[in-house]
């Protein structure tokens, strides 16, 4: 029998099949390491309570959320030493979101292990970017 334990790329960051809905989010939660399961469920939970009507997928092994037909408004995934928040329209959050990127409207928070999570400021994004045209990917 095939193990199903899914393979952790680079920085362990799991390898799960493209998929939409709850299913694949979970299974990619289940299969983050360490630390780093317990604060991929924390975050789904969060953003599900924030946005209840959140629409859920796996992309480029990492979970999107949005509203359907709306786009992508946040993303995570595993690095080495941290899990990184996507904020897709991160410069229209008010404050932005600490780590720019590449892409000029994207914003990062990476969380550390010992990192304390400001809920309250981590819920107004999170609501903030619900609001706002997402990323059509």
């Amino acid at each position: 029998m095939a193990d199903a334990t899914p393979k952790l790329l680079s920085g362990g960051n799991p390898q799960i099949p493209k998929g939409e809905g709850d299913g694949p989010v979970q299974a990619y939660i289940a299969a983050m390491p360490e630390w780093k399961r317990d604060l991929g469920a924390y975050l789904d939970d969060l953003i599900v309570r924030t946005v209840p009507n959140v629409h859920k997928a796996v992309k480029w092994n990492q979970p999107f959320y949005g509203i359907e037909g709306e786009g992508w408004f946040i993303a995570f995934r595993c690095f080495t030493k941290y899990v990184q928040l996507q904020f897709f329209r991160g410069t229209s959050l008010d404050p932005e979101p600490p780590k720019a990127a590449k892409h000029p409207e994207v914003r990062y928070l990476d969380v550390h292990e010992d990192d304390e999570i400001d809920e309250a400021r981590l819920v107004s994004w999170i609501d903030q970017a619900s609001r706002l045209p997402g990323e059509r990917l």
